[in-house]
């Protein structure tokens, strides 16, 4: 009798002795320019980006495999490089190419937890598929919840400042201060909605991703956001234009520079696009609030990511598709439940973001993701990394594609496009943060760009390229 329970008592401490499955909020933000959009910038406020940057890991030097959303979700979602998915424009859905695939949500849903989104997770265009699933995967989910608001309603009294994109708003200088409260915006709806799947799956564990919008252009946010910015303190960057004709023309999307459109306008549009990174902020707050109301932040692994950078002006640039420091690197914040906090300045991932949760959940992952697992620099943000991170970008010339390749470390930037046949670019960023010096025809750095040269993939083959759905910067829809 006394062995009997002596057995049962030990089967009872073992069982509370098995850990708790962590559950993950996986935070998305759209088009966020990092080095300008949040991060304790000395202009723009982000108070809750900062905050959850403080409780966690931020990585400085992340960066996207592909600026452009579609790629660079699939890409980030599959585990997979953009040119193993072959996915380089924003038409092609994750599972035309690979059916099989076992997507970054779907494992968890595989292992027991509640997978949900809502609002923008893969990809599709804003502003003209809110409230579609757009190129959702509905295999990766329980529940999804595609929020509409009173932005996409109100489209027609947006201001245009058009460029070469006229026809979509999706890819113009676009924006407008929205009538309404925040609740009323679909980023409003979005924070209220994953507040609520939040409290739904309280008792876990889930995998739950809130897909923000802003701030993807059109720019909307409601007024209060824009009074933060008086239009006097919104400049545009100051370069000297000679280091112009020292760029590979194919680097550069904005052509005449700047669209052609005056200053005033573009201040304008660069207030606009503060205030919606206000605004996406303050409904990222809301939603941390709640993790932390119901009691869940002691067990859930939190990701903040955008899916690619957007320049602002930067050698004239405006917007995404290039392979410039603004557009390439992404603001990456990971904070575990009484895990490290700090700063890493290695050059990582979004590759790496898949590996890293099913880590650290004990998930088994499929043997074929190309990232690798930020364990060890969220254990020890100043840990030896000595991986590179990449990103690339195809073009149009002629009859053809080309493929431009960018890869990072942490001092040296190389960009090869065309295999170097049409310009290369050397930045060193101990030097030049801002990439106005391009080095690749000083043969003082021979050395280095040959070392540099050597980490670069190998360009797909042109069969590849041609039948990707690609197409130019104009013809892509955002």
């Amino acid at each position: 009798m006394r062995l009997t329970r002596l057995l049962l008592l030990l089967a009872l401490c073992a069982t509370s002795a098995v850990a708790k499955p962590l559950n993950v909020l996986f935070i998305a933000s759209d088009d966020l320019n990092v080095s300008l959009g949040c991060y304790n910038h000395p202009l723009v406020k982000s108070p809750n980006i900062d905050k959850l940057a403080s409780r966690g890991v931020r990585f400085d030097r992340a960066y996207c495999q592909y600026a452009l959303c579609n790629p660079s979700r699939s890409s980030m979602l599959s585990g997979l490089r953009p040119d193993t998915t072959r996915i380089y424009g924003n038409g092609t859905p994750l599972r035309k190419n690979f059916p099989n695939i076992v997507t970054l949500p779907q494992l968890f849903k595989n292992n027991g937890y509640f997978s949900g989104r809502v609002g923008k997770i893969y990809h599709y265009g804003v502003p003209g598929q809110i409230g579609t699933s757009g190129l959702d995967d509905e295999p990766s989910w329980n529940q999804f919840v595609n929020p509409s608001g009173r932005d996409r309603a109100d489209e027609n009294e947006v201001i245009n400042y058009s460029g070469p994109h006229t026809a979509n708003l999706g890819a113009s200088l676009a924006w407008m201060a929205a009538k309404g409260e925040d609740a009323e915006q679909t980023d409003g709806i979005v924070a209220d909605e994953t507040i609520k799947m939040l409290e739904a799956h309280k008792d876990g564990p889930f995998f739950i991703a809130c897909g923000f919008y802003r701030p993807h252009v059109p720019d909307i946010a409601p007024k209060k956001y824009f009074d933060l910015y008086p239009l006097e303190k919104v400049t545009l960057p100051k370069e000297p234009v000679e280091h112009i004709a020292n760029i590979p023309p194919m680097a550069l999307t904005a052509k005449p520079l700047n669209y052609g459109i005056e200053e005033e306008k573009l201040r304008l549009f660069k207030r606009a696009y503060f205030a919606s990174v206000s605004f996406m902020d303050a409904q990222v707050g809301r939603v941390m609030d709640s993790l932390d109301r119901l009691g869940l932040a002691e067990n859930t692994v939190v990701v903040f990511f955008g899916d690619h950078g957007w320049s602002l002006g930067e050698h004239g640039q405006w917007q995404k598709q290039m392979l410039f420091e603004p557009v390439a690197r992404v603001p990456l914040i990971i904070a575990l439940p009484k895990g490290k906090n700090g700063t890493c300045e290695r050059p990582v991932e979004l590759l790496d973001v898949y590996p890293t949760l099913a880590d650290f959940c004990g998930i088994k992952p499929p043997t074929n993701l190309e990232g690798k697992s930020l364990r060890p620099l969220l254990d020890n943000p100043k840990a030896k990394w000595d991986l590179p991170a990449y990103t690339q970008q195809v073009r149009s010339t002629g009859d053809r594609q080309i493929m431009g390749y960018t890869v990072r470390n942490e001092r040296w930037r190389y960009t090869e496009w065309d295999e170097g046949k049409l310009g290369a670019e050397l930045y060193d960023h101990n030097k030049d943060e801002h990439e106005l010096r391009n080095l690749a025809k000083d043969p003082k750095y021979a050395k280095t760009i040959a070392d540099m040269k050597k980490l670069l993939p190998k360009t797909p083959d042109s069969a590849a390229l041609s039948d990707a759905k690609i197409g130019t910067p104009k013809k892509k829809k955002n």
